[in-house]
Formats: structure tokens, sequence, C-alpha cells
């Protein structure tokens, strides 16, 4: 995203067909040398990183086409498209929590938490007013 400060790290999203059976795309990207690392509490979504030891340069995630993730992560992509100044607030955030948290990968995510979710639902509302 245009603007949008960010590790250098490269995010992908994976739709297929169907979740499942997962050795349709598990084994082909753990192939590619990925970690799979999946989620018990998202059965319908996952994270792959490359490579498997950190830091990681790719990310994929991979959800049902036509499933809500994918629906949601599209929306939130659109909506910063469309709003250049919430790409704005989201960078300057960013640089803060990094600032405050430069080796502390799990707290740097916990402190967008509440922004993320706030900025996904404004996304689908937005994304939903459109369709």
């Amino acid at each position: 995203m245009p603007g949008l400060a960010a590790k250098p790290i490269l995010d992908l999203q994976l739709a297929v067909a169907s979740i499942e059976p997962t050795v349709a795309y598990v084994d082909p990207l753990e192939d590619l040398g990925y970690l799979f690392a999946p989620d018990p509490a998202s059965p319908d979504f996952h994270f792959f990183g490359k490579p498997v030891e950190r830091p990681r340069s790719h990310h994929v995630h991979v959800c049902e086409a036509g499933s809500e993730h994918e629906f949601r992560h599209l929306a939130v992509r659109d909506f910063l498209r469309a709003h250049s100044a919430e790409v704005a607030t989201y960078a300057a955030l960013k640089r803060k929590i990094a600032a405050r948290h430069p080796h502390d990968r799990l707290a740097y995510i916990d402190a967008k938490e509440e922004y993320l979710t706030d900025l996904e639902a404004r996304a689908v509302a937005w994304a939903r007013g459109r369709e």
C-alpha cells in the first residue's frame, strides 16, 4: 500500500476453492520453504511464513474464496486505497508502536489490535455499502 509504513515482509493472500483438504496447498507451500503455522482457533484461515526461521521475508494467508475472511481482507485493502488520510493515520500509529516496542514483535502486534479491529469494522461497513 503506497504510503503505509511496513516491515520488509511481503504479505500475500491466497484464496483457495476449499480450505479442506489442506494438503492441496500445505505441501506445495512447504516445498517452497514456507512454515505452516496453523491456529486451532482459526480452522478456516491459515498462515505460512518464509523462511521457517525469523526474520521472515514472506507471509501467506490462506482462506477460502468467497469467505468472510477474503471479504474483510479485501475490504481493508480497498478502504485504505480509497482513504489516504487513513493510510497516514495507520502509518503514524505503526511508527509510534514500533518505536515503543522495537524488539518485541508480540507487543507490537498487541498494540495495534484495537486500531485494526476498528479499521476492519469501518472497512467492512464501507465495502458492504458499495455492494
